[in-house]
C-alpha cells in the first residue's frame, strides 16, 4: 500500500497525484468549509476531494476547519474514488479553544483499507486509537494543523507499537509515519509517499484480576 502526503497543499490545486492508495492533506487541504455555503452550492469543496479521488483513482482525506450555524470544528473530510464517504470532526476540545467538539470515531474503508482518523487534540487521548484499533483499523491517519514540539511523533511511535497499527500523520508541513517495530520515518518535502503492508499480528496475553469470587464458571 502506497500512502501519500502532501502537507502543505491546498486540494483544489492538485492536478495529478503519483499512483497511491490512499492521499493525506493537511488543513491547508479544503481551509475551512461552511456547510451553509456547500449546501447553496455557493462553495464546493467537498466535491474538490471527491473529484481528486476520482481522477486520482484512490482515497482523499483531507483536514478542513468545518463551519455549521457559527459553530466551528476541526474536521476531516473522507473521500474514496469519486465518492464522498463523510467528515469526521475531533472529539476533545482542551481549555478554552474556539472550536466544539464532535462525536464518534471517524472510520472508513478508503482505498481497500480500513481507516481510522485521529484529529489535533484527539492524539493525546489513547482510548481512541486503543478503540480504533479494536475495530479491525489497517491504518490510523492523524491530522494536526501544526507541529508545536515533539510530542505527537513521540505518542504515534508508542501507539503504533502499543496497539499494533501503523500510523500516518500530517503535522503542519511535515510528515511522519510508524510502524507497529517502533520505527518511524519524516519527511519535511511537499510531496512524501510511504509504503505500508497491512497486517494483523496478535498476541494472547493472559491476566490475573483480584473479585469475580462468585459461582461464574465458563466451560471451553
Amino acid at each position: 500500500m502506497i500512502l501519500c502526503v502532501a502537507a502543505d497543499t491546498a486540494v483544489k490545486d492538485v492536478k495529478n497525484l503519483p499512483e497511491c492508495d490512499i492521499a493525506l492533506f493537511g488543513f491547508g487541504g479544503l481551509g475551512e468549509v461552511s456547510y451553509e455555503n456547500e449546501l447553496k452550492g455557493v462553495t464546493d469543496k467537498f466535491e474538490d476531494a471527491a473529484r481528486l479521488s476520482k481522477i486520482a483513482g484512490c482515497g482523499v482525506l483531507s483536514g478542513c476547519k468545518t463551519v455549521s450555524r457559527g459553530v466551528l470544528r476541526k474536521s476531516v473530510a473522507a473521500a474514496d474514488r469519486g465518492k464522498l464517504l463523510g467528515i469526521s470532526d475531533m472529539n476533545h476540545i482542551i481549555d478554552c479553544e474556539d472550536y466544539k467538539s464532535g462525536a464518534g470515531l471517524g472510520f472508513y474503508t478508503v482505498g481497500g483499507c480500513k481507516v481510522g482518523l485521529c484529529i489535533e487534540n484527539d492524539l493525546y487521548f489513547p482510548d481512541g486509537i486503543k478503540a480504533l484499533s479494536m475495530c479491525g483499523c489497517n491504518l490510523i491517519v492523524a491530522v494536526m494543523e501544526e507541529l508545536k514540539d515533539n510530542i505527537p511523533p513521540l505518542l504515534i511511535r508508542s501507539y503504533s507499537y502499543l496497539y499494533g497499527v501503523p500510523i500516518i500523520m500530517c503535522a503542519g508541513r511535515v510528515a511522519f509515519f510508524t510502524e507497529t517495530n517502533g520505527e518511524i520515518a519524516s519527511s519535511s518535502r511537499p510531496l512524501t509517499l510511504f509504503e505500508v503492508t497491512p497486517k494483523n499480528r496478535y498476541r494472547v496475553i493472559t491476566t490475573r484480576v483480584k473479585g469475580l469470587n462468585g459461582d461464574m464458571r465458563a466451560d471451553y
